[in-house]
């Protein structure tokens, strides 16, 4: 195997920030004219004033009639005054064609130009049209019936329902100044001046390209060691909503020829380059050799103490950042929002965002590891002192939690190569270089990761199971907000003990008895039935050390055989419990290997990374894998009793025990004949 390079120079994370920023060029981009339609979202790039009076002209503010306000003065009920009311009617939209005269009136809609002569407007509910008067008003020249006469009962003043022209906007008044982030508030002013066109700032260009053999695009056919580029996809959003504009340059095989080419086509059309994979310095990883190619000044920094995101390469040229983010998902994108997410907004233009933090407990102990700063991705669940159980019992909308509320963070530890921890998390801890253990129940700092939290009505904690995902499944559907942290039956039932939870998922053995679950049953919890479970050893179809026999012998036989490699369960599992039990002491090959659910057990017998483990039969049947019953086992629920009544919980109890739900639940491997 050919020799792996060190990382020369792993220097500390505002350092690294230091460098970076200093050689590249970061004035918001040159302005660029967009439509109006399409000017949401964008920073202005200078003062825009209004070209014309807003309104253009004296209009009314009410259906009615315009008036001279001095022939109104003195109107009463008891004592209208009258006024000669000409034939025409003022609409939106239509210029008046006469002048109004002393003594006249002339009908005017909402909206309408006011014509010359008119100085207010009476509404028309202070009116009445009438004929003339015999006698009061002669006919006209030609000998036509004199018009009608409106009656106006209510005096007005000059200026009365009606706005005058410019009193909104006048001509060469400033309307928005540079630097704003046009919302739909800017785009509504500069829409009623009649501007369709406005100057912003230039969104960055900026190139997302992976590399790496093993990668290949969502919706492509698997192969045998592929891996599908979740990084491309994640990175680009992540672009846009720094306010970029993201070029996906696909996947680059690891070949230097095609690399290089494909960075210089990236550094001519783009503002910032950006590779994920290959920033190691392993003999595959060729990103950050390419890039080392680079001057003025090339790399300012490989490597820095973080984790996740230690391997991450900082580099400039003609003042554009060129970044090399890590392979691993939350590795890449944490790195990303460290260092190049504030690059992206200042050259749009854009302020930086101030991060928002809540305060809370760290639920369990963290070890840590000295020299490096760390971000612990956890969640967030409420304590149970400020749980409110007189919240209303339907999902929407949701009564307000105190925003006192003690908050405990649960660390997420699925590790940098996890999809799916970024995503679900609430928010990160940030653990300094210098400490080795952060204790439970420490009082940290949680940098959320959206702009605010949104509690779930429904926390459960403990063993993980596809027939919970069905139930809160349901929930969610019915409009309930849940969140699930799988961290085994044992912590689980730890977490209810202590309130930290509304519902823990358990199927623990109890040795002495034989019992599962009742015998962990403590005064301050509630133990629900669930459902029943059938554990059993997996293995491949067709292997003759499991095919036709008994599970307790092929799993003794198995454990026997230091050829025949076992995959484990996480230690604080039910699974695991069982397990050792039948082990009694023994540690086959695979024995230190733990991943934290069932069917990651059925996956690495299917890949054949190992050649049997135990999980549960559902799980074993998805995966096509053979199955030798082991133990049938009950998953209940235990529910702190503080908890009980929280309407989220009634609603969990109710669903569980209908019918319907438990036809699905069988449906899916739940065995009815352990259902109590």
């Amino acid at each position: 195997m050919p020799e792996q390079e060190q990382f020369l120079d792993v220097i500390d994370r505002d350092l690294a920030e230091q460098r970076f920023q200093a050689a590249l060029a970061l004035d918001p981009l040159p302005p660029e004219r967009v439509a109006l339609a399409c000017a949401w979202g964008r920073v202005l790039a200078e003062d825009v004033a209004s070209p014309v009076d807003v309104p253009a002209f004296d209009r009314a503010n009410v259906d009615g009639y315009a008036v001279r306000a001095a022939d109104t003065f003195g109107a009463s009920e008891q004592a209208p005054r009258r006024l000669r009311l000409l034939h025409e009617t003022i609409h939106p939209g239509h210029a008046p064609r006469v002048a109004l005269e002393p003594g006249q009136a002339i009908a005017i809609a909402t909206g309408g130009m006011l014509p010359r002569g008119a100085d207010a407007v009476v509404m028309v509910e202070h009116t009445d049209v009438v004929a003339a008067a015999a006698g009061l008003m002669p006919p006209d020249n030609r000998g036509a019936e004199p018009p009608p006469q409106l009656l106006v009962r209510r005096a007005v003043a000059p200026g009365a329902n009606l706005t005058f022209a410019g009193t909104d906007l006048t001509a060469s008044e400033l309307l928005v100044y540079a630097g704003t982030l046009l919302s739909s508030r800017e785009t509504g002013v500069l829409a009623a001046a009649g501007i369709d066109q406005v100057p912003v700032v230039r969104q960055p260009r900026v190139a997302v390209l992976s590399t790496g053999d093993e990668l290949i695009a969502p919706g492509e056919n698997p192969r045998a060691a592929s891996v599908y580029d979740s990084n491309q996809r994640i990175i680009a959003d992540a672009v846009r909503e720094a306010g970029g504009v993201p070029v996906e340059l696909g996947i680059v095989a690891d070949e230097v020829v095609a690399l290089r080419a494909r960075l210089r086509e990236a550094l001519a059309a783009c503002d910032v380059v950006l590779l994920s994979g290959g920033t190691s310095k392993g003999s595959g990883d060729l990103s950050y050799r390419v890039v080392s190619e680079l001057s003025d000044p090339g790399i300012v920094a490989h490597g820095v103490a973080l984790k996740p995101g230690k391997p991450i390469c900082l580099a400039a040229t003609q003042g554009k950042a060129v970044v090399v983010l890590p392979g691993f998902p939350t590795s890449a994108v944490f790195t990303f929002h460290e260092f190049v997410a504030p690059v992206i907004r200042r050259l749009a233009g854009l302020r930086q965002r101030p991060r928002n933090t809540v305060p809370a407990e760290l639920a369990v102990k963290v070890n840590s590891e000295i020299g490096r700063t760390e971000y612990l991705l956890v969640n967030l669940v409420r304590a149970a002192d400020a749980v409110d159980v007189a919240a209303s019992p339907a999902p929407a909308p949701r009564a307000a939690e105190s925003a006192a509320a003690r908050l405990l963070a649960w660390p997420l530890g699925k590790g940098s190569g996890s999809v799916t921890t970024f995503s679900r998390a609430d928010g990160f801890v940030t653990i300094g270089r210098h400490e080795e253990m952060v204790e439970a129940h420490a009082p940290v700092e949680v940098t959320l990761l959206a702009d605010t939290i949104e509690p779930a009505d429904l926390v459960v904690i403990g063993s993980h199971c596809l027939g919970l995902d069905l139930i809160l499944s349901e929930l969610s559907h019915a409009g309930w907000r849940t969140k699930s942290l799988t961290v085994g039956s044992l912590a689980g039932l730890e977490a209810a003990r202590r309130g930290q939870c509304d519902v823990a998922g358990v199927h623990l053995l109890d040795p002495a008895s034989g019992q599962y679950n009742e015998p962990f049953v403590t005064p301050e919890l509630l133990l629900v039935r669930g459902y029943g479970r059938m554990q059993g050893v997996v293995f491949r179809p067709g292997d003759a050390r499991f095919e036709g026999r008994q599970a307790a012998e092929a799993l003794r036989a198995a454990a026997a055989d230091p050829h025949c490699v076992m995959i484990n369960r996480n230690a604080g599992s039910g699974t695991r419990l069982l397990l050792d039990q039948h082990l009694q002491g023994i540690r086959p090959p695979g024995y230190a290997v733990q991943p934290r659910n069932h069917s990651a057990v059925a996956a690495a017998v299917r890949q054949g990374r190992a050649d049997w483990g135990v999980c549960i039969a559902s799980a074993a049947h998805a995966a096509g894998l053979g199955f030798l019953p082991l133990q049938a086992e009950r998953y209940d629920f235990l529910v702190p009793r503080s908890r009980a009544e929280r309407p989220a919980v009634q609603a969990f109890l109710a669903l569980l025990d209908s019918p319907p739900l438990r036809a699905r639940l069988a449906a899916r491997g739940c065995l009815a004949s352990c259902a109590g």
